[in-house]
């Protein structure tokens, strides 16, 4: 796993922790998730656990992200 200090909000450090993704990249508002295989079940499990845990936190990807499996997910 891999952060990147103080770039990384304490909603996105607890939402790493219980996501638990193998990669992912710091970008300016968030994170990038990358390498999935299942992207729609990902991507509902992404949603639920930040609805679950009443994080700060927003789920979005496009058809470019798809073609290399990753999804971002964004401070609000």
């Amino acid at each position: 796993m891999e952060t990147k200090g103080n770039s990384v909000s304490a909603d996105l450090q607890q939402f790493i922790a219980k996501f638990e993704p193998n990669k992912f990249k710091v970008i300016a508002n968030g994170i990038e998730v990358r390498g999935i295989n299942n992207m729609h079940r990902n991507l509902e499990h992404a949603k639920e656990l930040i609805q679950r845990l009443k994080l700060k936190l927003i789920v979005s990807h496009n058809a470019e992200m798809l073609s290399y499996g990753a999804f971002e997910v964004n401070n609000i």
